[in-house]
Parts: C-alpha cells; sequence; structure tokens
C-alpha cells in the first residue's frame, strides 16, 4: 500500500514539475516566471521526495532532510534573484497594474504615496 501512496505523490510532483515548467515558457516577464518556477518546483520537488521516501522508507531520513532544504533554500533563492533583477532594472511587463516593490527604500522602510 505504500508504494501505491508513493507513486501517487511522485505522480503528483511530476505534475507539479511540469505545469512549474509550462508556466516559465508562457508567462511574459521575469517576475512572473520566478513566480512560477519558483512555487511549481517546490511542490513539485517536494512531493517528488517525499514519494521516493515512502516507497524506500530506508531513505525517509535523507529524503526528509533533503525535502526540508529545499523548503527552506527555494523562496530565499527566488527571492534574491527578484530583488537582483529589480535592482538591476529589469523591466515589469507592460500589463502589470501596480509596482509593490517601487514602495520599499534601500533601507526596507515603506514610502508613503
Amino acid at each position: 500500500m505504500h508504494t501505491i501512496i508513493g507513486h501517487v505523490m511522485i505522480s503528483i510532483g511530476v505534475t507539479f514539475l511540469f505545469l512549474g515548467a509550462l508556466g516559465i515558457y508562457r508567462f511574459p516577464d521575469v517576475y512572473n516566471r520566478l513566480q512560477a518556477g519558483t512555487k511549481a518546483t517546490t511542490l513539485g520537488s517536494f512531493f517528488t521526495i517525499v514519494g521516493v521516501g515512502i516507497v524506500n522508507p530506508a531513505w525517509i531520513f535523507k529524503t526528509a532532510i533533503i525535502a526540508f532544504f529545499i523548503l527552506l533554500a527555494s523562496p530565499i533563492s527566488s527571492h534574491a534573484l527578484g530583488r537582483g533583477s529589480y535592482k538591476s532594472g529589469v523591466s515589469l511587463w507592460k500589463g502589470t497594474v501596480y509596482d509593490h516593490y517601487r514602495r520599499v527604500s534601500k533601507h526596507g522602510e515603506i514610502k508613503d504615496e
């Protein structure tokens, strides 16, 4: 039974990874692509790794450490990439309605408009 559950989780993970890759291809600018790539691939990797740990219980400790590292590192790295892109002048998509980051000063304080 645990083999079936593990394979279902691996399939869910692969689906998320595929949708993340599709989002990276389809979205218009770097910021939207970052969002698609980060959220979908984090979930996809997490489900895949947990599924592997369920299929092979001897690896559960190793897969738990890997899953924790991915859940911790992926949002941090995407934030750094997005902030670096914004600070280096990568323009927003022309359909962007509101630039939330524009209100934040160099020191992290929110400026009133």
